[in-house]
């Protein structure tokens, strides 16, 4: 999870805070020696990763990261040591909880050292997220004390030499033909326009957080640190989005790759399959998902036909996506009108939560707009811990007939509910609590949807085939992906094949499929991972019979974190064995 909680994301979302807790677990044997093993490692990874783009919103490092290729291939040395030492441990050997532990680490690992091996650094921008964009996240934070504020300051000090280290990563990746695709960077100079923002420092975006600082500092101290963070943001800040700029529109958009296959970029098919591996969680070709996907999309075009003939609509289902695509009555004419349905449909949730889920989060979440800058290129919508973001821009591209299946998705019990779950589950260690598996995750959001439709969430047969729309669109996507990136499919092919299938706009269309061509393989995680969640049900509701408590399965499900699809289905094996019994004890 990246920036504004992307579903992602990126496979691994890292929250350095804790790292050490789990190490003062006394345990015996083996064990002892795996778990100095993974707090060892995920302490240093704090270390290099907790000052970036993923540090929590108002709990600023004193620094960014070093991204420089030295650093990079440190990181890949550190961690092929630690996975040779994962080698070494018989995971038999493990009690059962450090056996599940063994993994998930161990499939971390492995992602982490492909990521190196392959260098992703080297495009450190996708398909909506950016190094440049996601650090807004920054300014768009809560300082509350001094040291916060020195700490923030100390960042801005740093833009240049991270941008500049950026920078040359992105220019070796232009030497070896390891781009993200010319044609999808259009505009994406957004959000370093923003960075350079006004003439006048004091209105520049990263100069936010002074206007308004807390009671608690001192009014002679407050004094020095605003104009401290004026300086930073005059002679470090802007200057350093000024020379980013100049690079990416003289340099880099010009000479970025014209393919838009994965399998084209060097070392591609591999690579490719590295990334399906990184998001899916599974050893699946592209042959065999896309395969998957044709099927999937005929079996839901009878469930969607099924809808158009309750409502009387004459036609095939291309014809009906128009017909939703322009009738006024799915549209709102005012940002805050989208908003305040959205708040509404989740609140319904809540009123279902306690007949559904045995364990609630005491995370909540805020509700608020896609920033202007990222706005227009941005997906519908996301969610993640503490906010649900609505894209409430073009409100003709944002029907009302989706926005249930949107919510469900990106809040609760969607993104905005799984994730504190984890977090909160102090019987995890701290890598099982603090990161983020794409299948699982993304998997699970989109369970919640369909899950919606026997909550009651759906109110009418429109909004119904939204949520058979949004299953179409990642069922596509299997189809989609695979194509761009693995059997010759032009833009406008994956663009007309969304546009035939599901209701979306084709505003979102667009930016869709701009974000799966920069984003090779993420796209593939949603439905995929759906399955999977139905799969396990099914055969636990098989299995249990009368003993089966939708609730009981919920928490089984939820109490692991985020876990590669394997180990999900060893928990419902022993869901199963144990009778369906709460996780959780007699807690409700």
């Amino acid at each position: 999870m990246k920036g504004l909680f992307h579903a992602t994301a990126l496979a691994l979302v890292l929250v350095a805070a804790g790292a050490t807790a789990h190490a003062a677990v006394k345990k015996a044997g083996p064990d002892a020696g795996f778990v100095a093993l993974y707090t060892k490692e995920y302490t240093w990874r704090g270390q290099q990763m907790a000052a970036d783009e993923d540090t929590p919103a108002g709990q600023p490092a004193a620094h960014l990261p070093d991204v420089s290729e030295a650093a990079q291939q440190k990181k890949l040395a550190y961690w092929q040591g630690v996975l040779t030492k994962l080698k070494a441990i018989d995971p038999r050997t493990l009690s059962r909880q450090h056996a599940e532990d063994y993994a998930v680490y161990r499939f971390q690992i492995e992602t982490l050292i492909a990521d190196q091996a392959y260098k992703t650094y080297q495009r450190p921008l996708a398909g909506d997220t950016s190094f440049w964009s996601d650090l807004a996240d920054m300014a768009r934070g809560t300082l509350r004390t001094e040291e916060d504020y020195r700490n923030y300051i100390s960042q801005l000090n740093d833009f240049p030499r991270y941008f500049q280290q950026n920078t040359d990563n992105m220019r070796a990746g232009l030497k070896r033909g390891f781009t993200v695709p010319q044609v999808v960077l259009a505009g994406r100079d957004a959000g370093i326009l923003t960075g350079i923002g006004p003439a006048a420092p004091e209105d520049n975006l990263y100069y936010t957080p002074f206007k308004k600082m807390p009671a608690n500092i001192p009014a002679d101290k407050a004094a020095a640190l605003r104009a401290q963070g004026l300086a930073a943001v005059r002679d470090k800040v802007i200057p350093a989005h000024k020379a980013l700029l100049a690079f990416f529109r003289t340099e880099y958009q010009p000479g970025a790759v014209k393919s838009l296959a994965a399998v084209d970029l060097p070392d591609g098919k591999a690579f490719y399959q590295s990334q399906i591996r990184e998001y899916t969680t599974l050893d699946t070709t592209p042959d065999q998902i896309h395969q998957l996907g044709l099927d999937e999309v005929a079996r839901l075009q009878a469930e969607m036909k099924a809808v158009m003939d309750q409502v009387g609509f004459k036609g095939d289902i291309a014809a009906f996506n128009a017909y939703l695509r322009t009738a006024p009555q799915f549209y709102v004419q005012k940002p805050q009108d989208l908003l305040d349905r959205a708040a509404w449909i989740a609140k319904s949730f809540d009123g279902k939560a306690a007949q559904y889920f045995g364990r609630l989060p005491r995370s909540r979440f805020a509700i608020v707009p896609v920033p202007d800058d990222i706005a227009p290129f941005y997906t519908g919508g996301r969610g993640g811990p503490g906010i649900y973001l609505v894209n409430t821009y073009n409100l003709p591209s944002r029907p009302l007939y989706s926005l249930p299946a949107l919510t469900l998705h990106e809040s609760a019990p969607g993104h905005a509910f799984q994730m504190p779950l984890a977090s909160e589950n102090k019987a995890l260690p701290p890598f099982r609590r603090d990161t983020y598996i794409s299948a699982y995750g993304e998997g699970w959001a989109l369970y919640c949807e369909r899950l919606g439709d026997e909550m009651g969430i759906y109110t009418t047969p429109y909004e119904r085939y939204g949520m058979l729309s949004y299953q179409m669109w990642r069922a596509a996507r299997l189809v989609v992906d695979t194509g761009l990136h693995a059997r010759g499919w032009t833009r406008e092919q994956a663009q007309q094949y969304l546009l035939a299938n599901t209701a979306l706009s084709e505003h979102e269309v667009t930016t869709e499929v701009d974000r799966y061509i920069a984003w090779p393989g993420q796209a593939l995680s949603y439905y995929l991972g759906e399955m999977d969640i139905w799969k396990n049900r099914h055969r636990a509701e098989k299995a249990l019979g009368e003993k089966f408590d939708i609730r009981n399965f919920h928490d089984a499900v939820l109490e692991l974190g985020s876990v590669p699809l394997p180990v999900l289905d060893a928990r419902i094996d022993r869901f199963i064995a144990e009778g369906g019994k709460s996780p959780y004890g007699d807690e409700k």
